[in-house]
């Protein structure tokens, strides 16, 4: 296999991109529940390791991700396809935006190879937004879990996929390529989304967590949002509702962290306490699996939340 590095996140936004209207605002202190113990496992250093050797890089690290001690410790590692370049701009996205290059054909077998060569359990593949390309970026996630599966069948699938501007035909063929978990974030309460998301609509992202479980029935659906946003509780209870209606297994629920001053600024940290209270509301609506907590992200305990909503149907 070539080592040559896999084009993941490459860029950032600069302090001159701060979304118009937004001024600049000091840091807020973190609560202790947001601070961690930096990463130390024998398991990770393996896969650190390895990653240095094949020369790649994973979102893991290049987001700084607070979790990356652990998830790596269990095995499980987050992969970006089609390039480091969105064709969107969101608020809270720290990702370079702009006129993306052409995606690397090979692709899809240099993931395959790395997963294979770091002997990874539970592997999360994402993208950037591809909305230049006629497919939207569909093939290259189908590639790449086909590529996958011939080369380390024992390996766990789950496709964090971009909405695909609504295009059944793109998510059908993610679909047919049969991952283990269709994911797809809902990220904020539709009131926020023009802010948030100016590129997004909140019903074609719920349409593309219905449409998922129409067409593949049997592959669990997963959504995400994040809190801090200036959103209001019952704003987020609905968004629940919405996200169950729709047919929406596993949901997670984290902290929304201001990943530099050109992103939209934070409004609050919600407490340990106000997680739990929506896993509890989550979990009433009848989510087989609710992540609710300051630290989580959408890759966050992937693993086992699969394993817990499995669990339930047996």
């Amino acid at each position: 296999m070539t080592t040559a590095p896999l084009n993941f996140i490459r860029g950032r936004r600069t302090r001159g991109d701060r979304p118009e209207g937004q001024p600049a605002q000091p840091r807020q202190p973190k609560p202790e529940w947001l601070k961690v113990r930096a990463p130390g496992s024998a398991n990770y250093h393996r896969l650190k390791g390895l990653m240095r050797g094949l020369g790649l890089h994973t979102v893991c690290e290049e987001a700084n991700c607070p979790n990356i001690g652990e998830c790596w410790h269990h095995g499980t590692a987050t992969f970006m396809i089609l390039g480091g370049t969105c064709t969107r701009a969101c608020g809270y996205c720290n990702v370079t935006h702009g006129t993306p290059l052409a995606p690397d054909a090979d692709e899809p077998v240099k993931v395959a190879s790395a997963i294979h060569a770091l002997q990874l359990d539970y592997v999360v593949v994402t993208s950037v937004d591809r909305d230049d390309l006629p497919d939207f970026g569909a093939a290259q996630f189908a590639r790449t879990i086909t590529e996958t599966r011939a080369r380390t069948p024992r390996c766990r699938l789950e496709v964090l996929i971009p909405d695909f501007q609504g295009d059944e035909s793109a998510l059908r063929a993610v679909l047919d390529a049969r991952p283990d978990v269709l994911n797809h974030n809902i990220e904020t309460v539709p009131r926020l989304y023009r802010l948030a998301r100016p590129g997004g609509r909140y019903p074609r992202a719920l349409e593309v967590l219905r449409r998922s479980r129409a067409i593949a029935p049997d592959i669990p659906t997963k959504s995400g949002l994040m809190v801090g946003l200036g959103e209001q509780w019952d704003e987020i209870v609905a968004t629940l509702q919405d996200l169950r209606d729709a047919g929406v297994a596993i949901v997670t629920i984290g902290q929304y962290l201001r990943p530099s001053a050109a992103n939209l600024p934070m409004e609050r940290y919600y407490t340990p306490a106000e997680f739990a209270e929506l896993k509890r509301i989550g979990l009433e609506m009848g989510f087989g699996h609710v992540e609710s907590g300051p630290l989580v992200r959408s890759s966050y305990h992937a693993h086992e939340q699969v394993e817990e909503y499995e669990g339930k149907r047996r």
